[in-house]
Formats: C-alpha cells, sequence, structure tokens
C-alpha cells in the first residue's frame, strides 16, 4: 500500500489502481479491508463508478460495520440513478450509529445531509427536513444544511419561514439563507447582496486578475460565449434560443460552453443549431472548462446562470475572458467581483439600486429580456377543461410555490374576500404547500373550493392553460418572469407589485415594453385595491386582453430582432 501511495503522490491513479487490483487477487491479508476501500476511493475520483461500487462492496463483505465504506457506496449508487439504494445505504449508517455508545459525529452527519439533500431533490420535502433538523441540532453550526432547510421550508410554504430551531435563531438563518431563497423572502437589495456574498466567501475561488482583450483585426468578429447548463427545456432555454439565431454573424461568433441535460427536446436541438460552435464543458472539471474558453479567444463571455442550481461560479473566477456579463440566470447581483456587468433595463435597474449590485448595469432601452417567438402552444381549452367555473372571475398564479410569501398569499385572500364568488387557480407544486395555503384560506373565511390547483403540464398544454384566467396576480418580491413573458405572450394580462430589488421588477419591466403600466403597482396595500378594482371590472379586464391580441407583437416586449440588435450595440461598447 506504501507503493500506491506514493503512485497517488506522483499523480499516477491508474497505476495505483492496477497495482491495488494486482495486490488484491488471492490476498487474504487482514489490509485488504483497507485496500479495497482505497481501490474504491481511487475508482471513483477516476469516474469508473460502476467499479468503485463493487470494491466497496467488497470491503463491506468483510466487515458490514466499515460505515466510511457505506456513506461512500450510497454515493456512488446515487451516481448511478440508484437513489432508493442510496438512501437505504445511508440508513444503515444511522441506524448502525444509533446502536453505538458514543457515535462518531462526522460519519452522522455525512449520512444525515446526504440524506436531507438526495431527498429534497426526490421532493420527500418532510423526511428531508426531519433529517436535516437532527443534523442541526447536533452541530447547529453548519450552514449548507441550514441552507437547504431554509428552502425547504420556502417550498411547503411553512409560514413563517424563520422560526426558531434548537438553539439556531432567526439572525443564524438569516446568515445561511442561500442566494435564491432570499429573493424569495427579502425585498432589500443589501439582504439579497449580503446573501449573494456570503456564498460566495464560502464556494467561490479568490478571483484572478482580469485578462488581458483579445487583439483583434479591424475586420475580425467579436467571439461571444454563453455559459450555461440550462439550455434545455428549462426557463432560461425557452427565453435564449432567439438571441442566438439572430446575432448579428457579420459582426459576432457566437460560442456556447454547456453542461445542460440532453433532454432530447427540439428545443435543445435547435439551441445547438443556433451557435457557430457548441462546446461540451460538462465533463471537464472548473479549471479546465476555464482554460478551454480562455484558449476560444472569447471577448465577452455571459454568464447565463448565477448562483442557482448548477451553477459554476468557479469558471468566472478564473476569468477566462477580459469581459464578463451575468444575464436571466440570476435577476440580481451574484456578489462576485469576476462578473463585470449585469444585462439590465432602466426598469429593472434603476439608478438607486446601483450601490447594492457588484455588477454595472449594461442597459438596454426597453425590456431587458429576450424571449422566442416561435414558443408553441397547444389547441385552445375551455375553463370546464381544466375545472374552472365559466361565469365567475378566475385570478391565478403559476409561479413556483417557493415564491409565495405569507404577506402575498393573505393579500390574496382579501382579494377573493372583496371580489365575491371569484376564485384562485393555483400550480398544484406539492401537498405540503397546498395544506398551507388552504390554512391560509381558512383563516381568512375562504371556503377552500375557492381555491382551484392543477399539477403541471406540459409545455403545450400550459401555454394553452394561460389564456383562461381574468387576471394572473404576480408574487413579490421574487415576480414572474418567464412565466410572466408566456402569460402576456398569450394575450392575458398580470398584476405585479415592483419593490426596491431588480428581481422585484421584472414583471414591471416586460409590462411597461408591453405598453401596460397600469398593470404596475408598488405596495402590497395599492395591488389588492387594484386587483379588487380590475376583478370588479370585467370589461376592463377584456380591454387589456383585447390590447395585447392586437397590438402585443408591435411592443417592444416583443420585438426580439431590434432588442438583440440593442444587446449587441451594448457588447459592441464593452468589447472594445
Amino acid at each position: 500500500m506504501a507503493q500506491a501511495d506514493a503512485l497517488q503522490q506522483q499523480k499516477q491513479p491508474e497505476q495505483a489502481i492496477a497495482l491495488y487490483q494486482h495486490w488484491l487477487l488471492g490476498q487474504t491479508d487482514p489490509l485488504r479491508l483497507v485496500a479495497w476501500f482505497n481501490l474504491g476511493v481511487l475508482l471513483a475520483s477516476a469516474g469508473r463508478t460502476s467499479e468503485a461500487q463493487a470494491a466497496y462492496q467488497e470491503a463491506l463483505q468483510l466487515n458490514p460495520q466499515f460505515l466510511q465504506a457505506r456513506l461512500n457506496l450510497g454515493h456512488q449508487l446515487e451516481s448511478q440513478g440508484a437513489v432508493a439504494e442510496a438512501i437505504a445505504q445511508w440508513q444503515l449508517v444511522l441506524q448502525s450509529l444509533e446502536q453505538t455508545a458514543q457515535p462518531e459525529q462526522a460519519l452522522q452527519l455525512h449520512a444525515l445531509n446526504n440524506l436531507g439533500r438526495i431527498l429534497e431533490s426526490e421532493r420527500r420535502f418532510e423526511e428531508a427536513a426531519q433529517y436535516l433538523a437532527q443534523s442541526l441540532e447536533i452541530d447547529p453550526e453548519q450552514s449548507a444544511p441550514l441552507q437547504h432547510y431554509i428552502h425547504i421550508r420556502q417550498k411547503q410554504c411553512a409560514w413563517p419561514i424563520y422560526q426558531p430551531l434548537g438553539v439556531i435563531g432567526v439572525n443564524q438563518q438569516l446568515l445561511s439563507t442561500s442566494a435564491l431563497a432570499a429573493l424569495a423572502l427579502h425585498d432589500d437589495p443589501a439582504v439579497q447582496l449580503l446573501a449573494a456574498r456570503e456564498f460566495v466567501h464560502a464556494k467561490v475561488r479568490a478571483t484572478v486578475p482580469r485578462r488581458s482583450a483579445r487583439q483583434r483585426a479591424p475586420s475580425e468578429r467579436i467571439r461571444i460565449g454563453y455559459l450555461s447548463g440550462d439550455l434545455c427545456m428549462h426557463a432560461v432555454g425557452l427565453l435564449t434560443v432567439e438571441l442566438f439565431e439572430l446575432h448579428d454573424r457579420e459582426k459576432f461568433e457566437v460560442f456556447g460552453f454547456c453542461w445542460s441535460r440532453e433532454d432530447g427536446s427540439p428545443l435543445r436541438e435547435r439551441i445547438i443549431r443556433a451557435f457557430d460552435h457548441h462546446i461540451r464543458i460538462g465533463h471537464l472539471d472548473d479549471e479546465a472548462a476555464a482554460q478551454l474558453i480562455a484558449a476560444c479567444g472569447i471577448d465577452i463571455l455571459v454568464d447565463l446562470q448565477g448562483l442557482t442550481s448548477g451553477a459554476r461560479p468557479n469558471i468566472l473566477a478564473q476569468r477566462p475572458a477580459s469581459v464578463q456579463v451575468s444575464y436571466l440566470g440570476l435577476p440580481a447581483t451574484c456578489g462576485m467581483p469576476a462578473i463585470d456587468y449585469i444585462l439590465a433595463d432602466p426598469f429593472v435597474f434603476p439608478p438607486e439600486l446601483e450601490p447594492f449590485m457588484t455588477e454595472k448595469p449594461l442597459r438596454v432601452p426597453h425590456c431587458y429580456q429576450v424571449s422566442d417567438r416561435q414558443r408553441s402552444v397547444g389547441p385552445a381549452l375551455s375553463r370546464a377543461d381544466c375545472g374552472l367555473p365559466e361565469d365567475k372571475v378566475v385570478f391565478a398564479s403559476f409561479n413556483n410555490n417557493y415564491k409565495f410569501t405569507q404577506e402575498v398569499v393573505a393579500t390574496w385572500m382579501r382579494i377573493l374576500q372583496r371580489v365575491p364568488e371569484s376564485v384562485l387557480w393555483l400550480l398544484a407544486d406539492n401537498n405540503w404547500a397546498e395544506q398551507n395555503i388552504r390554512k391560509e384560506a381558512q383563516r381568512h373565511g375562504i371556503e377552500v373550493e375557492r381555491l382551484i390547483f392543477s399539477g403541471r403540464a406540459m409545455p403545450q398544454e400550459y401555454m394553452a392553460r394561460l389564456q383562461l384566467p381574468d387576471l394572473f396576480l404576480d408574487t413579490h418580491p421574487y415576480n414572474a418572469g418567464t412565466t410572466a413573458n408566456d402569460i402576456l405572450w398569450m394575450g392575458t394580462p398580470i398584476l405585479t407589485y415592483s419593490g426596491r430589488s431588480y428581481i422585484s421588477r421584472m414583471c414591471g419591466s416586460l409590462l411597461t415594453a408591453a405598453g401596460l403600466p397600469d398593470l404596475i403597482t408598488y405596495s402590497l396595500a395599492e395591488y389588492e385595491e387594484k386587483a379588487v378594482q380590475l376583478g370588479s371590472n370585467p370589461r376592463r379586464l377584456a380591454s387589456y386582453r383585447r390590447y395585447l391580441q392586437e397590438y402585443r407583437l408591435e411592443s417592444n416586449l416583443f420585438n426580439i430582432p431590434k432588442l438583440v440588435e440593442d444587446i449587441e450595440k451594448s457588447f459592441i461598447l464593452i468589447a472594445n
């Protein structure tokens, strides 16, 4: 084993693997247990998952109480999609530790946190929260499990989101709120900046010095690189495909650096075709990916992911391009020194927001948000098809449930109280959220029958549904973005509350560009009054619908060629 260790130190893992495999042939030495485990670690690092799994299983055959091997086996099973089997391994670890007088804390936390994480991804929120709470009871100073615990409560609409958890108070929970979760909790740009900087401090390597700009010949095109893991059937992919297609190829050479899932969708194929160069970097680590991007001579690197799930901010921290821009993925500051600009417009990023954003605004004249004029819509639906009343006012919100705050949901209930027999149509995201929203309705004396929950639909049917409500009600502070764009495209009005932060002004930006600024309000009280006025005035609602049907294609919101041209003008300014 000493020889194998030496080979590892010399960065010769394949030779170390071969040495372990040779030594293990026919051996009965007690050290076989350690050798199988070490071999599993090496095989896992080399991406040889099924072989690593087999090595850990051999170690467990020799000693079923070798808990570190069982933990690692769970990871190998998970990476192969055997989620139930991975969960079972980590639960076995906990059961073994419970039978120990003094369980090893590191192993407990490893098992509990992995169970919390994987069960959250499986949408088993109640179990996930219980495991994370147990982990935090053992060690309250853990930030990552607390982040997940808070976001699970948001997804469940378990209000109030912040509440004492053992010795963990509200202040510690605030400091451990993820950048994404903070956007849905606080319309305070200073708190959003704090959350982003906390994430960057914990997860992102120090930014290297700015790279010198590439020297281009006068006739040479500017090289734009788009960086994302969401260029597929995802909100970002749905919005950006026409941007990639419409770039002026006489002025720009367009690269896509991508670790998106290969979902086989027509959208994914269309996105790939839209790039001059589509380069998959999912198999590369962050350093290798940054080197590849730099080798391509990218002038402007546009990050479409920010700090959202699956993001790779450490690519940007290495400054593979001399100019780096944040766009769409995180409608807020990333808090990263490596990001120079954020694409914006005068409404979504007013001057008073600048002290709370680490990026400079790169403003286009109208709405910042691109979209696709070729989006597919299914056959028309009737209200009866979706279980909606034909003769009553239908309010709706199709935003993700984690964006629902208790204050906004309470406002919706007061709107229902004041607009007799109206109903509220919501996305049925999970049972816990549905139950908690129904409790809020009952607290306000609203019959639960006036809340109508529908499950998720395939994209074409989802688009067709958007024509059915009388009025969509936006969430605050995390506004509808892609959803609001789809709603306006389908000719249905949406009422928003624009606040102090970039993300709370997204829908207002869209409405301004669509020519409907009177659907923007600036307080919850004004939002409530406006919704009641509109819900009591069907003619006014019908007039908004007629306006959108007749004029939306002529609006600044859906003049995508002009928006792409405006973005390109901005890119030319910062590339030179």
